[in-house]
């Protein structure tokens, strides 16, 4: 999603506070690194203002000469007109009938840079590529031939691009205005490609993370005729082709850059192989030479259920452990509420931000599996809001209706509906936060029970639908779409329930007694009334800190004492 990062230059002492009010994470993980042999690739669409819900375009053909209308995805304002193709893919979510799958994260770069009159904006380029291309490399030269013919409307981008067996990453900008004839003689954009070696993960979080790349491996690294010569002409580069730094040149590292967008590459990375540490510095903040390699190689195979946690990550266990100083409360909140930065007299300070935030609209683990037909290789695990307190739904890439609690137009971001389950996780995750330490135990106990029930019906889901495939491929499609409507809807129950039992067992800051989960222990007369309840106070550390605050004001002391 698109953060300000574009006005850095201009509004460097707001900038971090600005930065994460929208603001993605991708990981993307190759066939090698995987358990499975699967590619992945995680997104979360960080947004304040962004819903909740599952998007479907179906299978088309067109007649010749259709024009198709372009909306900008952040804003909807229109920004133009282009040739439809003849023939359209179906798309679930971000992930096509044919396991191409993209995400995407938003850095900004250069203001100077950005083309008030192109017509491709990020998420259309996205979304129209998912309907036209079949592998990431088709997808590569979809997108770039689009901005090159209509403009690119967008400040600078990191693109994740998977297919059943390559994973790439694009960074992408535009060229800004250049006005001849009346034309912009800048439209396009200039951008560079790397495939991620197989038996290696990257992630982007957005900053531009490609550096310096091969000049001559076009299996592995392609760009932009005019990438460097166009730094040239603007001012921006002055040395040799070698030593050409993408990301130094269209999106210089700040302050900001590193603290709230390489910290959490940073937190994925640690996790999955040693030496990290030695870039303490660089996410801190202090060191914007050393920065992180652009991908490495974990020192285990990795699984859908790795890649979501790594999502739910709020640095726990490292110096920047949200649960560890007070801005984490009595009940040890691993979240800080915008702005992201604060005064104090003339000093500033800055809140952490982690992959894991409250303002996610949806997110997914998404895998491409080379061994299984199309329509049942491509799944994509789907969920709204925090991914820290949402669960995963597989939704196989060829399902050709959507869940209606995860339907386009079930509610919106001013409009609740009971229907939704972006509003009811919503309702769970923000009573969860008041009392986190308490509460968000149980809700990801449901979590954990639901995902590990959809992991291990998954081979008999997939031996079914393959049995199915090869009577009639329909009934394969019919089936799968089936398994993820109705087990959405049944995840939406669930959660339904889950609210209600979190409202009954935490009301008024008690904790009932429970004969098993759910059941709750009576005062032994019959009548609904339970026994007395569980007072769980504070911590031994916010009692300490709030007699250094207040304790002369609240210290007990006897009738007759001196205080």
């Amino acid at each position: 999603m698109k953060k300000t990062k574009l006005f850095a230059a201009l509004l460097s002492g707001v900038f971090l506070a600005q930065q994460s009010a929208v603001a993605c994470t991708n990981i993307l993980v190759t066939k090698g690194a995987s358990k499975t042999g699967s590619t992945m690739i995680s997104y979360s669409a960080d947004s304040h203002t962004l819903y909740g819900e599952l998007y479907y375009r179906p299978a088309a053909d067109y007649p010749a000469g259709t024009m198709m209308k372009v909306y900008e995805w952040d804003t909807g304002k229109f920004l133009g007109e282009i040739p439809q193709a003849e023939h359209t893919y179906s798309v679930v979510g971000n992930m096509n009938e044919h396991q191409l799958l993209i995400g995407e994260s938003t850095w900004g770069g250069l203001p100077q840079l950005v083309d008030p009159h192109g017509i491709m904006d990020y998420g259309s380029l996205m979304y129209i590529t998912l309907q036209r291309a079949k592998t990431a490399r088709e997808a590569l030269k979809v997108m770039t031939d689009l901005v090159a013919e209509y403009g690119y409307a967008s400040s600078g981008e990191s693109i994740s691009i998977a297919d059943p067996n390559e994973v790439w990453v694009i960074e992408i900008i535009g060229k800004g205005v250049k006005m001849v004839d009346g034309k912009n003689a800048n439209k396009g954009a200039v951008w560079v490609a790397r495939r991620i070696p197989d038996g290696a993960i990257s992630a982007h979080a957005n900053q531009a993370r490609i550096t310096t790349f091969p000049l001559n491996d076009p299996e592995n690294c392609i760009y932009s005729p005019d990438v460097i010569s166009f730094a040239r002409e603007q001012g921006l580069y002055k040395g040799s082709d070698k030593d050409f730094d993408f990301a130094a040149v269209y999106n210089p590292m700040d302050y900001s850059a590193m603290r709230g967008c390489e910290a959490r590459v940073w937190s994925v990375f640690r996790q999955v192989t040693d030496g990290m540490d030695k870039y303490l510095d660089h996410v801190t903040g202090k060191n914007p030479d050393n920065r992180l390699p652009l991908w490495v190689t974990p020192n285990r195979k990795l699984t859908v259920r790795d890649v979501a946690e790594f999502m739910r990550n709020h640095f726990e266990g490292t110096e920047l452990d949200m649960t560890c100083d007070p801005g984490a409360g009595p009940f040890k909140l691993p979240y800080r509420w915008r702005p992201m930065t604060f005064k104090v007299g003339d000093e500033e300070f800055t809140n952490e931000r982690a992959i894991a935030t409250q303002q996610t609209g949806w997110w997914y683990v998404g895998e491409c599996r080379s061994w299984l037909p199309d329509p049942i290789g491509g799944v994509l695990w789907f969920g709204v809001d925090d991914t820290d307190s949402s669960p995963l739904t597989p939704i196989y890439c060829c399902t050709d209706r959507i869940p209606q609690s995860y339907a386009v137009g079930n509610g919106n971001m001013t409009t609740y509906s009971e229907t939704s389950m972006f509003w009811v996780v919503n309702r769970v995750t923000n009573f969860a936060y008041g009392r986190y330490d308490i509460i968000h135990p149980d809700v990801e106990r449901a979590m954990n029970r639901f995902e590990e029930r959809c992991f291990a019906e998954q081979p008999a889901v997939d031996a079914a639908a393959e049995m199915l495939y090869k009577q009639n491929p329909q009934l394969a499609v019919d089936f799968l779409t089936d398994y993820s409507v109705n087990t959405a809807q049944r995840l939406f129950q669930t959660w339904v329930d889950l609210d209600r039992y979190l409202l009954v067992k935490y009301i008024d800051g008690n904790v009932k007694k429970e004969v098993s989960e759910g059941v709750f222990m009576d005062n032994g007369n019959g009548r609904g009334i339970p026994a007395s309840p569980d007072f769980p106070g504070y911590s031994e550390e916010w009692k300490e800190m709030v007699k250094q605050a207040a304790g002369e004001r609240l210290k007990v002391v006897q009738p007759g004492q001196n205080r």
